[in-house]
C-alpha cells in the first residue's frame, strides 16, 4: 500500500477499518483517499498487518467521538457523543460517525480525526442530502472543510486508549512532585 506523507496519520484509521471484518464502504473510501493522495511513501502489507492487530488499542466499536455541530442561523452549538456506526439528528441535520482515531501518545504531531458524514434536509426536499463525507481533524480544521451555508461540523475529541498509555506520568503529578521537592530544599 502506498500512502501520502501528508496522510500518514490516516494510515492507522484505514488499517483499523479494513481489519474489522472485511472492507466496508467507509473503509474503501478511506483507503482510496489515502492511496490517491500526493507524494507517496512506501509501507509493506506486513507492517500494515502488525499495526492492524495491535493489542491493547481500544477497538473501533468502543471509541467515543465528540463532534461539534453549529447552526449558523441561530448561532447554537451542540455536542454529539457518538460511537462509530451511530448517528445523531439535530434539527434538519444528521451527523454520522464511521470512525475516530487519535495519534498514539508517543507520536508527534498529535492528531485527532473522525470520519464524519453530514446529511441535511433542505427546504422543500423529502429526503436528506449528503453534503459532506470525509475525515475531519481537530488540530488542522482547514485540512478538510464542511462547506454548508447553515451547518458547520468539527471534531472535538476521540476517546480511546493505547497500550501502556495508563502508565504515562500525568504532567500535574510531576508538577506537584517538583513543588514538594522545592519546599523540602
Amino acid at each position: 500500500m502506498r500512502v501520502s506523507s501528508a496522510s500518514v496519520p490516516l494510515l492507522p484509521m484505514a488499517l483499523l477499518l479494513t481489519a474489522c471484518g472485511g472492507e466496508s464502504e467507509e473503509a474503501e473510501t478511506v483507503r482510496v483517499a489515502i492511496e490517491g493522495a500526493g507524494q507517496a511513501i512506501g509501507t509493506t502489507d506486513e507492517d500494515a498487518a502488525k499495526f492492524a492487530n495491535a493489542e491493547g488499542v481500544t477497538p473501533m466499536a468502543e471509541r467515543i467521538a465528540t463532534i461539534g455541530l453549529l447552526n449558523k442561523r441561530n448561532n447554537k452549538t451542540q455536542d454529539l457523543e457518538l460511537k462509530p456506526g451511530e448517528s445523531g439528528e439535530i434539527g434538519n441535520a444528521i451527523v454520522r460517525l464511521s470512525a475516530c482515531e487519535r495519534s498514539a501518545p508517543q507520536e508527534f504531531p498529535q492528531e485527532t480525526g473522525a470520519f464524519v458524514q453530514l446529511d441535511v434536509l433542505e427546504r422543500g426536499d423529502d429526503d436528506h442530502t449528503r453534503v459532506f463525507s470525509g475525515w475531519l481533524f481537530r488540530e488542522s480544521p482547514s485540512r478538510n472543510v464542511v462547506e454548508h451555508p447553515v451547518y458547520d461540523v468539527w471534531v472535538k475529541e476521540c476517546r480511546m486508549r493505547f497500550p501502556g498509555e495508563e502508565e504515562l506520568p500525568d504532567p500535574e503529578d510531576e508538577k506537584e512532585e517538583e513543588e514538594s521537592s522545592d519546599e523540602g530544599a
